[in-house]
């Protein structure tokens, strides 16, 4: 599966969030950024390292008017247990039969201690005002992720 071509608009979604509540991406259009970030599974080290990041970095990310979502394949309950215990600051997406992440084209093979298995690719899309996919990271540092992030939308979105 390939990644939506920069430049054009991002692939629509909606998608329920932790506490159910239904998060379109037309519900920033005109508004602000989104970076939408897609990781493999809450509560593990790499996905919390990533998401602590963000929360931390909430503040910057409001001055360049950009909204975070996170998506996994997890079901929401999963998700409000990871923002509770880490009291993270934004809202997680459950895509649990991972339609959205075959959309843009982050559900693949993967391959961990030898194993071959289809899963969900840690990869982020920035996506300006417009609705437009302006850049695409796909290989994704969980330790710097925000500040990689924040980065780019400074240097080309603000």
């Amino acid at each position: 599966m390939a990644f939506p071509k920069i430049g054009n608009l991002a692939p629509a979604f909606t998608l329920t969030n932790q506490s159910g509540e239904k998060v379109s991406l037309k519900d920033f259009c005109d508004k602000s950024n989104v970076v939408l970030y897609f990781y493999p599974k809450a509560l593990t080290p790499g996905c919390t390292t990533q998401a602590c990041g963000i929360r931390d970095s909430s503040s910057d990310f409001e001055k360049l008017n950009t909204v975070v979502l996170g998506v996994s394949p997890d079901p929401e309950a999963k998700l409000q247990r990871f923002i509770d215990k880490h009291e993270l600051n934004f809202d997680l997406l459950s895509d649990e039969d991972h339609k959205i992440a075959d959309k843009y084209g982050c559900w693949g093979l993967k391959k961990f201690m030898g194993k071959e298995y289809m899963g969900l690719i840690r990869t982020t899309f920035i996506i300006d005002q417009t609705g437009r996919l302006r850049h695409i990271i796909d290989k994704v540092k969980t330790k710097t992720h925000s500040e990689d992030v924040l980065n780019w939308i400074g240097e080309n979105l603000d």
